[in-house]
């Protein structure tokens, strides 16, 4: 449960447990620590309406060490988040009943039964929490880099490409959907009611650009930028899938096709051509790096579904009661981004340590 190298976040807590968190190591000292832009991000994290699951946490961060006077000691940072609206009494049919699509049978055989797998226990999508914390952290350290990141499909309702979009939320409904496009929401907002209304979940993808990138940040081969941020991206709760750049579109290209000119000048060369790619050997090239990351439809839904009863040793129907969302991708938003930021800021600082 830890991210990094130099700079590293671990998680700890559970979703039903009394508190989840970060412990973050390797910040130097003098970083300056806001407060305001903290909680910010964790707000941001929550989308509201019917798009989120109604369980209802406050999220306040509480800084317990590494940091005084507004900025950090060098010392390692914990942040603990309180868990103050769980209701576990939903969760009553765990481990005998376990649920399809989730970790209980796997983390219940993984520990001879002692793990706690309520609401998902360790592995569920309530640790986030943590990771946005950490990453508003240490956004300092990514200096003039910009993150930016939003909805780009539910189900097969695509939103247009990120840089074409506004560049803020344009209205309520974009916001609640964290999605940019104005012209995208409203066939959104229409899918998930009709899956809600079946008590059923829908698919969703993420799409992200980094830009204002060096170039050089990264090391070659598998601590390479992307491998980097494809194993970080692949952490975050029902990803199935990521592309960079023009991904598997790049299948039914020529080189001629695929390969981006180096232009500009010696003293800043650049390249030329339609979304170049934003690495090379592992390390970023100065272009803006795309990324689309693909999140499976929420496993907990209301209807009802057949797998095996421990107790009875046969399947019988279940039904997942509780507080669930229908859809990930608008709270992935904010987790795609604070995985970004981590990834970015650890390579940062091992290129000033090898520099």
């Amino acid at each position: 449960m830890r991210l990094g190298k130099l700079l590293t976040v671990t998680l700890f807590g559970e979703s039903h447990g009394a508190m989840v968190g970060a412990l973050i190591e390797g910040i130097p000292p003098g970083l300056p620590i806001d407060e305001d832009y903290i909680q910010q991000c964790m707000d941001m994290r929550r989308p509201g309406g019917h798009f989120a699951s109604k369980r209802k946490e406050s999220d306040i961060v509480e800084v317990s060490t590494g940091v005084y006077e507004g900025v950090s000691t060098g010392q390692p940072i914990l942040l603990v988040i309180r868990n103050n609206d769980a209701r576990s009494s939903d969760y009553s049919f765990i481990p005998n009943h376990p649920r399809p699509g989730h970790q209980d049978m796997v983390m219940n055989i993984r520990t001879d039964g002692h793990a706690d797998l309520r609401g998902g226990g360790s592995s569920s999508a309530r640790l986030t929490a943590g990771l946005v914390a950490a990453a508003a952290i240490i956004s300092p350290l990514l200096g003039e880099i910009q993150i930016d990141a939003h909805v780009g499909a539910i189900g097969d309702i695509e939103a247009k490409p990120i840089e074409i979009c506004p560049p803020e939320w344009e209205n309520d409904l974009c916001k609640s959907l964290r999605c940019r496009d104005p012209s995208a929401v409203e066939l959104m907002k229409e899918c998930i009611e009709k899956v809600r209304s079946e008590r059923n979940s829908i698919g969703s993808r993420i799409d992200l650009r980094v830009t204002n990138l060096p170039i050089g940040i990264g090391e070659p081969w598998f601590d390479g930028i992307e491998p980097a941020l494809g194993r970080a991206y692949f952490a975050i709760p029902a990803c199935r899938g990521v592309e960079f750049g023009r991904g598997f579109s790049a299948v039914s290209m020529t080189g001629i096709e695929h390969n981006s000119p180096w232009g500009g000048s010696s003293s800043n060369p650049m390249q030329t051509g339609e979304r170049p790619d934003g690495s090379l050997a592992g390390m970023t090239s100065g272009s803006d790096i795309h990324a689309r990351i693909a999140l499976k439809p929420p496993s907990s839904i209301a209807q009802e579904q057949t797998t095996l009863d421990l107790e009875e040793d046969a399947q019988k129907q279940l039904v997942v009661k509780g507080r669930h969302d229908p859809v990930l991708g608008p709270r992935g938003v904010s987790v795609a981004i604070a995985m970004t930021k981590i990834v970015l800021a650890d390579l940062i600082l091992r290129k000033r340590d090898v520099v």
